[in-house]
């Protein structure tokens, strides 16, 4: 059978198959559903210093080929995940990946100082699309001297895998990407959810508390696409796609993009044994072409240029 294995970084997964944060909690809802090493890794909902309540519902909507939300970020905090949730799934022999998210630098630094000291998680992901409240709520992901500000206050006091999250609410990716590399990253997640609205037109009224949400599911795979090849172009350490993949073939087009994993979420909610069906297609179209490993199709996409 074809290798499925691949490697991020410094880490090396049984597959690429990974949860996208936010979509399955901390990973135990799926344990209903299939073994959690059955997953290249999991990575958990966002997590702040203090638990955190998220904004008044409705906080969610369907859309046509995704989903808004607006949930605000409500989590456990990072205590109750490290002492009650992580040792779970370190029972699970999964490889967890925490998302990590603050309204300041201290609070980013603070939560990786946490993650060092616990023992079971193989990576951080810093989620880089709350506002800076320091600098008058501008945006870390939007702005390249931000990311690389934060990146290398992490990086001095993390010292196993760090990976940052890219925001798509930008003109271009490029300098971010690499303003990230420059500081540090071992790899770069791409991308978070697009910011959108939606209307009833019943009532008139915007479907979400907070009006706006932000967009994920198949509607954004192409953009997601776009992103995660021109950001392998542009730097030198490894991409994780994410972003609307839902078929095994969906998968392939990601890798061939030049991801070397690739998160999967919203669709987790229609079908929560996803992950394992993808990772079955996935070594059934390599197998069927005799391709042995991932690193036979990684980057490979033929362009026209």
């Amino acid at each position: 059978m074809s290798d499925l294995r691949t490697t991020v970084g410094p880490l090396t997964f049984k597959n690429p198959i990974l949860t996208a944060s936010g979509c399955c909690g901390y990973g135990l809802e799926l344990k209903e559903f299939f073994p959690l090493d059955r997953l290249g890794a999991l990575v958990v909902k966002g997590l702040s210093l203090k638990p955190r309540d998220g904004n008044p519902p409705p906080r969610i909507c369907e859309t046509p080929a995704g989903m808004l939300n607006s949930i605000g970020l409500q989590n456990i905090g990072i205590e109750a995940f490290v002492n009650e949730v992580l040792p779970i799934l370190e029972a699970d022999g999964i490889p967890v990946v925490a998302n990590l998210f603050g309204e300041e630098e201290e609070a980013y630094v603070a939560l990786a100082r946490r993650c060092e000291a616990a023992r079971g998680i193989c990576a951080v992901e810093l989620n880089l699309s709350c506002p800076n409240v320091k600098k008058g709520g501008i945006h870390f992901g939007t702005v390249p001297e931000a990311i690389k500000a934060l990146t290398a206050k992490v990086r001095q006091v993390y010292t196993h895998s760090l990976w940052v999250k890219l925001s798509p609410n930008v003109s271009t990716v490029v300098p971010l990407a690499v303003a990230a590399q420059q500081a540090g990253a071992d790899a770069l997640t791409c991308i978070n959810t697009l910011k959108g609205m939606a209307i009833d037109p019943l009532t008139w009224k915007a479907k979400l508390h907070t009006t706006y949400g932000g967009l994920s599911g198949p509607a954004i795979k192409p953009v997601a696409l776009r992103f995660v090849h021109e950001t392998a172009r542009a730097v030198d350490i490894p991409i994780v796609g994410c972003g609307g993949a839902a078929t095994a073939l969906d998968i392939v087009e990601f890798l061939l993009a030049g991801a070397r994993a690739v998160q999967v979420g919203t669709l987790l909610f229609q079908n929560p044994a996803l992950p394992v069906e993808l990772e079955e297609g996935l070594r059934a179209y390599l197998d069927e072409r005799g391709i042995p490993s991932l690193d036979a199709i990684i980057g490979k996409v033929k362009t026209h240029a």
